[in-house]
């Protein structure tokens, strides 16, 4: 069908736009007088640290080592830096013995050397290195009911930064005096560096007392032994004016904001006008997917355009289906739509893995709500159930891309096609 060709361009497009082999090259910083040592965390750590050996200057890689966590099966191959696949989003002991490893890189730097730090989406989890006051254990529970709450990701890494050896500018302040430079790919609403996988390398502005105000807001069980630590607050995260991070610098190198330029760029090679919603979007998937349909709606019998957006919406679980905040936004979007003849869409995380599962999304017809009822399926069941896995399944309407090697956040696309 055109209109899902047009989606699924759009969506290569956005992610292409942030391919690390594609964007580090001017970022790359010049080699210091001493050593370089390279770590990373994150959905893209591995393509990062791969890229980088490809630009390093002089093509002299061979000088680089280092260590980079990716998750599960979103490794590749590199010639000179080691790669770990770790659990995302609730961190395991592989990440953690890693995390620590890294840790131990910054600490045995001096004045003349280098530390290249790669980050990019899902380096909070994969990065874990928990307190002395706090086990592996007690913080995958921390984290488990983070990613259950509703709780936004600047929220969540609050919480995780102040349970964290490592985050919120630990390992900068670690690596002092060494020279840090970051570069990250940002998956963040508002690429705010400091929650960019809980931002290791630059100050946070966030406290003990921010922690626990989360934590009570979203009705957290937390372990005893969390709840004395962040009531505590003795080992509070480096701040800004940190002599510390003075020698820490951060570039952004991708961000949601790139990826929905270069796929509005595509929509009007497409001879579709694109509208760009925001790259910054937040909030529930369901209500976000609602108030979309509405907007789609109103922009019916106009020119054929496309609705873009990116951001990072929430899904606070309810049901025991299965299915990701892309999918849950989907099916949010079809019902309220309700069949609209002149509408498809298209949802998903451009790291290629939405949740947990293995579609990177999904995508929507006009006929989507017709095919389902013929199916026997309730769509408006399957939602309140958090189940839209098993409904675009059902549909054969995954999209399944395998994993990215990026990520800069979530992608959405809302085709309308007027009638002539």
């Amino acid at each position: 069908m055109i209109g899902d060709n047009i989606l699924r361009n759009l969506f290569d497009v956005a992610v292409a736009a942030a391919d690390p082999v594609q964007v580090i090259g001017p970022y790359v910083p010049p080699k210091p007088k001493g050593k370089t040592a390279i770590v990373g965390f994150g959905k893209a750590a591995a393509q990062m640290a791969h890229a980088l050996e490809i630009h390093w200057p002089g093509n002299e890689s061979e000088q680089l080592s280092g260590l980079v966590i990716t998750r599960y099966g979103h490794s590749v191959p590199c010639q000179h830096i080691e790669v770990v696949e770790a659990a995302h989003p609730v961190p395991d002991a592989r990440g953690e013995i890693a995390a620590r490893r890294i840790l131990a890189y910054a600490e045995d730097l001096k004045e003349d050397d280098l530390l290249l730090c790669l980050v990019s989406g899902g380096g909070s989890a994969l990065c874990a290195v928990p307190v002395p006051e706090i086990t592996l254990a007690e913080k995958q529970a921390v984290n488990d009911m983070l990613l259950k709450s509703g709780a936004n990701i600047a929220e969540m890494n609050c919480v995780r930064k102040h349970l964290s050896a490592i985050k919120g500018g630990r390992l900068a302040a670690a690596a002092y005096p060494a020279t840090v430079v970051t570069l990250a790919i940002s998956d963040v609403p508002g690429d705010d560096p400091s929650v960019i996988a809980s931002g290791p390398t630059v100050a946070d502005p966030t406290t003990f007392a921010d922690a626990l105000n989360i934590a009570k807001n979203y009705k957290l069980a937390l372990p005893d032994s969390v709840q004395r630590y962040l009531e505590a607050g003795d080992m509070e995260t480096p701040k800004p004016g940190d002599q510390k991070l003075q020698r820490s610098s951060y570039q952004v190198i991708a961000t949601p904001g790139l990826s929905l330029d270069a796929a509005a760029q595509a929509a009007r090679e497409h001879g579709v006008h694109p509208i760009i919603l925001g790259d910054a979007i937040e909030g529930d998937a369901e209500v976000i997917g609602r108030q979309h349909a509405a907007v789609a709606i109103e922009a019916l019998n106009t020119v054929p355009c496309v609705l873009l957006s990116s951001g990072e919406t929430t899904v606070t679980v309810r049901g025991a289906g299965r299915g990701g905040r892309n999918g849950q936004y989907l099916l949010a979007l079809c019902v309220a739509l309700n069949g609209h003849a002149q509408v498809s869409a298209l949802a998903c995380d451009t790291d290629g893995i939405d949740g947990t599962e293995d579609n990177a999304g999904a995508i929507i017809r006009p006929n989507s709500l017709s095919r389902a009822r013929d199916m026997g399926l309730d769509a408006e069941a399957f939602l309140a159930e958090n189940n839209s896995y098993a409904f675009f399944d059902a549909l054969e309407d995954l999209v399944i891309t395998g994993p990215t090697h990026t990520n800069v956040n979530d992608f959405r696309a809302i085709l309308i096609q007027p009638n002539n």
